[in-house]
């Protein structure tokens, strides 16, 4: 079966490059991704098995819009954070969380936070997987729509967001997951959003495994990120695999799992 990598090279640090020798190791077509195609419609008419690799937004547009198949992993609705959260409370970073629009929240910000101990302090993120705006920690004070980067970023005032308390958040790890199971992972530092060296340490792949093999799997392949909290190992987030950071995870094994999704689908 053909497989095809569509990649939007200037998202990432290291331009792709890892992904693009993997992939054509393997005898996979890779195409880079130019955005002028939304504009003038020309991108190339691609069968077989065709996987995007980039920006949140494109992966986002390219599984609504475009022909290929799957085109992308980055089914939005599965990844909204209150379809998924139910299902993770066992493991989930935040101990108690509420759902609001932004014109709700900013307009009875005391109502919404009562749920999760009327704290001065809370932390604020979308809903959605493809973040309009970057998680934060905000107070109570001064709330505005413009603290939700309304008027920047995005222009929705019934954006659905999520509150939490704060947690301190220690080390984390990323996690590829397919199958119920982890085919690569790697150690990254929050603040840079750049892969580091560290061993992940056993205790953290455990988890990770349990998690995998119980919680609903969004897609066929997923991202999942572990944290450390208090001494104790949470569940930070999941996110669609096509719009995700790999930091240090290991390429070939990603390249060999689509390949793998790839001969399955053709099965059916």
């Amino acid at each position: 079966m053909e497989i095809n990598w569509v990649l939007e090279t200037d998202v990432f640090p290291d331009k792709h490059q890892r992904l693009i020798e993997s992939a054509q190791k393997q005898g996979h077509n890779v195409f880079t991704w130019q955005d002028r195609w939304w504009k003038d419609r020309s991108w190339p008419s691609l069968g077989g098995f065709t996987i995007f690799h980039g920006s949140l937004n494109n992966a986002d547009r390219i599984r609504r819009e475009q022909p290929w198949s799957p085109g992308a992993f980055c089914n939005g609705e599965q990844f909204l954070c209150s379809h998924w959260y139910p299902h993770a409370a066992a493991w989930l970073v935040h101990p108690c969380w509420v759902r609001a629009t932004l014109r709700e929240f900013v307009e009875d910000p005391a109502f919404f936070l009562e749920t999760i101990g009327s704290p001065t302090s809370f932390f604020a993120r979308p809903d959605s997987p493809l973040k309009p705006f970057s998680g934060r920690v905000l107070r109570t004070e001064g709330l505005s729509l413009a603290s939700f980067d309304y008027g920047f970023y995005h222009e929705d005032k019934d954006l659905p967001i999520i509150l939490t308390p704060v947690q301190t958040i220690g080390e984390e790890y990323r996690f590829v997951i397919s199958e119920q199971t982890i085919i690569t992972a790697s150690s990254y530092e929050a603040e840079t959003r750049k892969e580091t060296a560290h061993t992940i340490p056993q205790a953290f792949l455990s988890r990770a495994q349990e998690i995998a093999s119980q919680l609903p799997a969004p897609e066929p392949l997923y991202v999942l990120d572990l944290c450390a909290v208090a001494g104790e190992i949470k569940l930070l987030e999941i996110n669609p695999f096509s719009g995700a950071d790999l930091y240090g995870c290991d390429r070939d094994a990603i390249v060999r799992c689509v390949e793998g999704i790839a001969k399955r689908e053709e099965s059916f």
